[in-house]
């Protein structure tokens, strides 16, 4: 669980004590330069419009065709989860967020402890060894391939995304490395993935395969049907595949800290949909869950007591198959 403590990297740090079956939030520390903490936001919502007029147009990454003036939600992600692949723009975006909900980076942590499990789950005990995860976001460690090899060597992984930053990023780290690939694919366009040359290269779709969509599906408005994209994706996938879903919530929460947070991602490049118990599990729909059912991300096959008391609550999950 190395990669837990790598908030070290970023100028605001989060502490986590970590014991076995444990994951605890201990507290943060200010920014060394500003003075700005998690639990401030790190300023007013104006500053985050600020450090993108101040990012150098000239930037070679701004060129290439990547925007750092503009919060990214592949970046922020990476922010909370102590990366080093983000800029001024999506750092000063996160920091807002974190002022309404400084347990953010606790969740993300805990998403990526469900996924292993899930990967734990699906190749060890169902016997899955083909994976496509879609909208994986930036590397970091424990990605679905890594996790997935490490209960079968040839396990074949193919991540899909539509951020030139992440397929970027991605494609240099699997270089040269066969079975593993990633593709440029929107979500939202089930039969354009599926019918990919570089994945009907990789995954052979007359056999099961698991589908992840982790932390995705809240980026897709009710205006594209996500329910509906979802459902062709399992009408495409053979028997006995997996859907792997993960999906942030307002359920419990108070009105004015989830609209400060709604209106933070509205400024990023994609807009943040909660939805609530009722309508993630309509995402299972035609599946069979697999037991716990959708439950927080931490109560999902929880391996300690700090996972089965549901954790930050700030995500549902569930796994389920296709009958």
């Amino acid at each position: 669980m190395q990669h837990l403590c790598h908030m070290a990297a970023t100028r605001v740090r989060c502490y986590l004590r970590l014991v076995p079956g444990s994951l605890e939030y201990a507290g943060v520390l200010a920014d060394k330069e500003t003075g700005k903490t998690m639990s401030n936001g790190g300023g007013s919502r104006a500053a985050i419009r600020e450090k993108r007029d101040d990012a150098m147009a000239g930037n070679d990454e701004t060129q290439s065709g990547i925007d750092i003036t503009k919060p990214n939600v592949a970046r922020m992600y990476d922010y909370y989860l102590g990366g080093k692949d983000n800029y001024a723009a999506d750092r000063e975006a996160a920091r807002w967020v974190l002022g309404s909900a400084p347990d953010v980076p606790l969740a993300a942590l805990e998403n990526r402890e469900f996924l292993k499990r899930a990967v734990l789950f699906l190749a060890q005990e169902q016997g899955v060894s083909q994976f496509v995860d879609i909208g994986p976001g930036l590397p970091t460690q424990g990605n679905v391939h890594q996790l997935a090899r490490q209960q079968d060597p040839d396990a074949r992984v193919v991540y899909v995304d539509n951020d030139p930053a992440v397929i970027g990023h991605s494609r240099s780290l699997l270089e040269g490395m066969p079975g593993v690939t990633i593709i440029s694919g929107d979500l939202r366009e089930p039969e354009r993935i599926l019918t990919h040359p570089e994945l009907a290269a990789c995954i052979d779709l007359t056999r099961p395969v698991a589908l992840f969509m982790s932390l995705v599906l809240h980026f897709i408005p009710p205006d594209d049907d996500p329910h509906a994209v979802v459902g062709r994706f399992r009408d495409a996938l053979p028997l006995g595949s997996f859907l792997v879903l993960s999906h942030v919530t307002s359920d419990g929460r108070e009105s004015g800290p989830l609209t400060m947070i709604s209106d933070t991602y509205g400024d990023a490049n994609a807009p943040l949909i909660m939805r609530s118990h009722a309508e993630v599990a309509r995402f299972f729909d035609g599946f069979e869950l697999a037991d716990p059912g959708v439950v927080f991300l931490s109560q999902w096959r929880p391996t300690g007591e700090y996972f089965a008391h549901g954790g930050t609550r700030w995500a549902y999950a569930g796994v389920a198959e296709k009958p």
